[in-house]
């Protein structure tokens, strides 16, 4: 059954051109949310090829090369451009291959959490009854532990670890989407084109899957988006603390970790992962305001 649109939506999509195109047409002519996505998308990259990217092993001790500077300054090499730790390792190369556990790790969490809330909060919204009342309670539950408090308390009792950290992240992040999820699938199941399907005798299942769930996918990409840069940063976090994945593996949050000791010194150990964390978390964010003012119609001319 075709989908209907929003009919707040100031315009109507060109004749052969989804409602989804539209939008993304939109979020394409904002030059500053295109210059954001090409940052974030250089990051991904970065990640993906950061055996080829980086001009040295990560993990490569050197203590002649311990604490050298950038390049730049005064006893800095060019070869390694960035500086070297208190073990002389290269920080460029750690950060590349820190660039792989941040994101990974994000894109993990949102996939596993989203699929879940966006599950459970279709069955909330469409079903209700007990079903709502019990999936509720639960999110209430969840929500009402910080976040990184929850997490570390989850990893104290499985213990550091890469799928840890996922599953760590993943117990609670499901219940932000899955909020959203509810309320869409509240103000959508009682629209026209619902109520044909339930007259048509369409099952639960299929309707929640087919007729509800395409028409609500631009808030959860939204909050989707939003929600990666703070699983980022709670990922970096977790990694300050010596709770992330472990060493010698480059993490953005250890690497600024292991630099606090030197930090009126030595300032380049903190600053350029650091540098790093803020980069892809604003450009995360940026890319967010962009779709969120590309999908809700509220914020067109």
């Amino acid at each position: 059954m075709t989908a209907v649109t929003d009919p707040e939506a100031p315009a109507i999509a060109p004749k052969g051109e989804t409602l989804f195109r539209r939008n993304m047409r939109l979020f394409a002519s904002s030059k500053l949310s295109m210059f954001f996505l090409a940052i974030t998308v250089g990051f991904v990259i970065m990640a993906i090829f950061a055996p080829w990217i980086a001009p040295h092993d990560p993990n490569a001790p050197d203590l002649f090369r311990r604490l050298m500077p950038p390049a730049w300054m005064e006893g800095g090499d060019w070869t390694y451009p960035l500086g070297c730790d208190a073990l002389g390792r290269d920080i460029l190369s750690r950060i590349i291959y820190g660039s792989r556990v941040s994101i990974f790790i994000g894109a993990a969490v949102i996939l596993v959490a989203t699929t879940i809330g966006v599950l459970a909060g279709l069955a909330a919204g469409y079903l209700r009854g007990w079903v709502d009342v019990v999936i509720s309670r639960l999110v209430d539950i969840l929500l009402g532990f910080p976040y990184l408090i929850f997490a570390i308390a989850l990893i104290a009792m499985t213990g550091p670890g890469l799928q840890n950290i996922i599953l760590a992240l993943a117990y609670k992040e499901w219940v932000i989407p899955c909020r959203v999820v509810r309320g869409e699938t509240l103000a959508t199941s009682e629209i026209e084109y619902v109520e044909a399907a339930r007259a048509l005798g369409a099952g639960s299942r299929n309707i929640m899957l087919r007729e509800i769930l395409p028409n609500i996918l631009s808030p959860v990409l939204v909050v989707s988006t939003v929600r990666m840069a703070h699983v980022i940063i709670l990922e970096a976090s977790l990694s300050f603390l010596g709770l992330g994945v472990q060493p010698p593996t480059a993490s953005w949050g250890s690497m600024v970790a292991d630099g606090r000791s030197f930090m009126l010194s030595e300032w380049w150990l903190s600053t350029f992962p650091g540098i790093a964390i803020l980069l892809l978390v604003l450009s995360i964010n940026v890319v967010s305001q962009g779709l969120r003012d590309a999908f809700d119609p509220r914020f067109h001319d």
